[in-house]
């Protein structure tokens, strides 16, 4: 309903329901046309949209997802992508042969706004949720979180399920300070309870104010996420470089690069200490552990080019000011 809500009017293959009822990821883009459906292979194929990335999760997620074309105000600037509802228990992993979390992961790396959406009457966070908002970790600062048909309920009733839900999110995230949380009505009615219309028309212009500026802020957006993979390209090469320095250059390298992997916690800690880089760009411990046991012998792999790290500083030091002063002017 509030996808509904967002674009004016109703869309191709929509499901609204009381339950989760899409069961499948919609992207929903602008087409001057008229208003089609377009399956997921052939949206992945297509060179102008940005989502020919995905064609590498295979059949049995394209065939889960699917384009919508149509004309709508809104869709002038941005796209929108509705992701399948989660479910508690386990109906939520019965008849997802495809890798949920990773399709989620692919998505949150590229988007510029993330909303995750509470119905008033439902704030379960189930254990996929609970992952899924595990691995939106490092996007924080792209997540709003929306209290939904938050009308229906009595004032009184509205601040216990807001105080809730923070408690609820702050338990997940294991951070004090949690994302932007805001309360509406999105279903096109009028509002059940008036008492609390002053709030949530506030809210939702808030709400719209935040969608409306995501055109303008995208470019620093982007150069924002540039310095972000370019600190982890960075601080990858180093690990890899200081793991390398490690082994033996004879005999018992296996053996030693398996006690590195164990110990890959305590390594983290030595390597920024000795190349001074900062512990917050530094990758999930297990996901990198998982992969350096995919290397038959780290030896093999090229030493650090000290002439690269340094074009790289400055990168950092000459060519993103460069950016920075020309997006503000351009």
């Amino acid at each position: 309903s509030f996808v509904r809500y967002l674009l004016g009017r109703d869309f191709p293959g929509q499901r609204i329901g009381p339950e989760p009822t899409t069961d499948r990821f919609v992207a929903i883009v602008k087409g001057d046309s008229g208003d089609k459906i377009v399956p997921g292979a052939a949206l992945c194929s297509q060179s102008d949209r940005p989502f020919r990335g995905l064609s590498s999760f295979g059949n049995n997620f394209l065939s889960r997802f699917e384009g919508v074309e149509m004309d709508s105000p809104i869709l002038n600037n941005i796209t929108l992508v509705d992701t399948p509802g989660i479910l508690s228990g386990q109906k939520q992993s019965i008849g997802r042969n495809y890798d949920y979390e990773q399709v989620m992961r692919w998505f949150a790396e590229r988007a510029d706004l993330i909303i995750i959406m509470f119905d008033a009457h439902k704030l379960d966070i189930s254990d996929e949720l609970k992952r899924v908002i595990e691995l939106l970790k490092p996007h924080q600062d792209k997540m709003r979180v929306l209290l939904n048909k938050a009308d229906a309920i009595s004032t009184q009733q509205l601040m216990r399920v807001y105080g809730a839900l923070m408690w609820s999110l702050g338990k997940v995230m294991m951070t004090p300070e949690t994302c932007r949380v805001y309360m509406g009505s999105f279903w096109g009615a009028p509002l059940k309870n008036q008492e609390q219309a002053a709030l949530l028309t506030r809210e939702k212009q808030d709400l719209f104010d935040d969608i409306a500026q995501l055109p303008q802020n995208a470019v620093m957006r982007r150069i924002n996420e540039l310095v972000k993979r370019a600190r982890s390209v960075k601080v990858h090469a180093y690990i890899v470089h200081y793991l390398r320095k490690q082994l033996p250059y004879t005999f018992g390298k296996r053996e030693k690069q398996r006690r590195l992997i164990d110990r890959l916690d305590r390594e983290f800690v030595m390597c920024a200490r000795r190349y001074e880089l900062p512990r917050g760009d530094f990758p999930e411990l297990e996901p990198f552990r998982q992969a350096l046991t995919e290397i038959k012998d780290l030896s093999e792999i090229h030493k650090l080019d000290k002439k690269m790290v340094k074009e790289m500083d400055k990168v950092f030091s000459v060519d993103i000011p460069n950016l920075l002063e020309a997006a503000k002017y351009g």
